[in-house]
């Protein structure tokens, strides 16, 4: 019996799962072959890829991205350089995870036939994973990590192990060093931890653990920065993202508006000033009717780049590298000063466009090829072995339209899980859901706090959110389907009564 109620029997002594199972993962290899053959190169974005590919060139510790992926790539060079090879394992890892997680959630809530098809269905054709594994970014490692990550604590919470909290800090140890945005998972994670049926000792082990190992890697990395730059800090990006953010709010107060600032930014925020002025017909420069952007972080004409420039200008000695973390405090500084002096300008250009955005994340990058250049940086061409610096495809142009759905896609499941979440929580599903209402708790909290982390600190694209944009339309799918049973079990029970009414007044009873 306890081998019948195990996942591996679950899995491979099914009927059904087997077959489904079987059938996707020669689905999986045709799209692969079929993507392949109109995308024989990998796709790289101007400046992440070489980023991570410079990080994996130079085994650098620390660099102007995390250096999870970049460790990864080094890895994966011991066995192959091709880029083939490299695609083809980024595909293969997130529709393992995604299966992962999509059995899980079969396993354990056993959800309807119809419901079952259509999520398999979502999953395993989906578009957005052949593009995402065929960029040098780790769009695709994270959303792979995630994911796993994610199943676990699923598993956490309904069949608690103490092997459970070790691959649980070993997932969010790795998923850390990958993007930024896993600074939220010890916070879910804690959440799964106080609702599973572990002891106190082993809950408060496994949020130690967590906050633990991640802490670590904070304090060396930080360590390492500070050996660069001469300052303690954990991520310039962040001092980078929030002065960015901040400049599409202080780029609507009307000069005459324009509060003083403390001397120690004055000379960025004249450059800053300066330029909003410089760039205020709109198509000369188009950008610049951006909203909740990263433009300003990037783009060499901005004053952030320049006034960066203008630091190091006779600095002969200083690379890229410690010319852009040494700029981070101070950006940091200036972006949450500028926001707290600006708040509801703040709230007006940039989070408000920034949770629009979240809810229908555009494609960005993903809507063309290659970002539809038809060279890559030398350093791709000597990593890969690329005879050429020229990438080609076999369809007429760069241009991708297969993930042009996305963004409605997006909404429209972002407004059935609310709308369902509704109808869950009228009908008392937290009360009477076991175990299913555990789960979905689950992803509400991924849900929040994510989009908290994301409006807030961060900028939406489709790339950015694959993760959570999974989740909200599986779990969406979820509600829907116990909605259902829930409508027919009341119909059920009606129609049970009804038969007794009838039967007492025939007098049968």
């Amino acid at each position: 019996m306890e081998k019948q109620n195990s996942f591996k029997y679950f899995l491979l002594n099914t009927r059904f799962n087997k077959a489904v199972l079987f059938l996707a993962a020669i689905a999986i290899l045709l799209q692969f072959t079929v993507f392949k053959y109109f995308y024989p190169y990998a796709s790289f974005i101007s400046g992440d890829s070489y980023v991570y590919l410079e990080t994996a060139h130079l085994n650098l510790d620390i660099n102007n991205y995390m250096v999870g992926y970049s460790r990864l790539l080094r890895l994966f060079s011991v066995f192959t350089r091709s880029d083939t090879a490299l695609v083809a394992f980024q595909y293969l890892l997130i529709q393992s995870s995604a299966l992962f997680f999509l059995f899980t959630l079969f396993f354990f809530y056993n959800p309807s036939k119809i419901i079952q098809i259509a999520l398999i269905c979502f999953i395993v054709p989906n578009p957005l994973f052949l593009y995402l594994a065929n960029y040098i970014s780790s769009d695709a490692y994270f959303l792979a990590l995630s994911l796993i990550w994610f199943t676990i604590l699923l598993w956490i919470i309904h069949r608690p192990t103490m092997r459970l909290i070790i691959f649980q800090t070993l997932s969010i140890y790795i998923a850390f060093t990958v993007r930024n945005n896993a600074l939220i998972y010890p916070l879910i994670a804690a959440f799964a931890f106080i609702i599973s049926p572990f002891t106190i000792k082993r809950k408060f082990l496994g949020i130690i653990g967590s906050c633990l190992v991640i802490g670590l890697f904070i304090a060396y990395t930080g360590t390492k920065f500070q050996s660069l730059t001469g300052t303690w800090q954990y991520s310039p990006f962040s001092g980078w993202q929030m002065a960015n953010n901040a400049m599409y709010a202080y780029r609507y107060v009307d000069n005459k508006n324009v509060k003083p600032v403390p001397e120690k930014f004055r000379k960025l925020d004249n450059m800053i000033r300066n330029y909003f002025d410089s760039t205020r017909d709109l198509k000369k420069h188009p950008e610049e009717a951006l909203l909740a952007s990263t433009v300003y972080m990037w783009d060499r004409r901005s004053p952030l780049q320049k006034y960066m420039n203008l630091q190091f200008i006779n600095d002969s000695v200083s690379d890229s590298r410690k010319k852009w973390a040494s700029m981070g405090p101070l950006y940091g500084e200036y972006g949450l000063y500028i926001i707290k002096k600006y708040p509801l300008l703040f709230f007006k250009f940039f989070l408000w466009p920034n949770a629009n955005r979240y809810f229908a994340p555009p494609v960005e990058f993903l809507e063309a090829y290659n970002m539809g250049k038809e060279n890559v940086a030398p350093i791709a061409q000597a990593w890969f072995g690329y005879k050429s610096h020229k990438v080609t495809t076999r369809l007429k142009d760069f241009r991708v339209t297969l993930l042009d759905f996305y963004p409605i896609l997006t909404g429209i499941m972002n407004v059935v899980f609310l709308c369902s979440l509704i109808c869950f929580i009228i009908i008392n599903g937290f009360r009477n859901a076991f175990p299913f209402r555990k789960g979905l708790l689950l992803a509400i909290s991924v849900w929040i706090i994510n989009a908290g982390f994301t409006i807030f600190a961060s900028s939406a694209a489709l790339r950015f959110q694959a993760f959570p944009i999974l989740l909200v339309s599986t779990f969406a799918l979820l509600q829907v389907d116990y909605l259902w049973k829930s409508s027919e079990r009341i119909e059920r029970s009606k129609l049970k009564v009804k038969n007794q009414e009838l039967l007492i007044a025939s007098g049968d009873i």
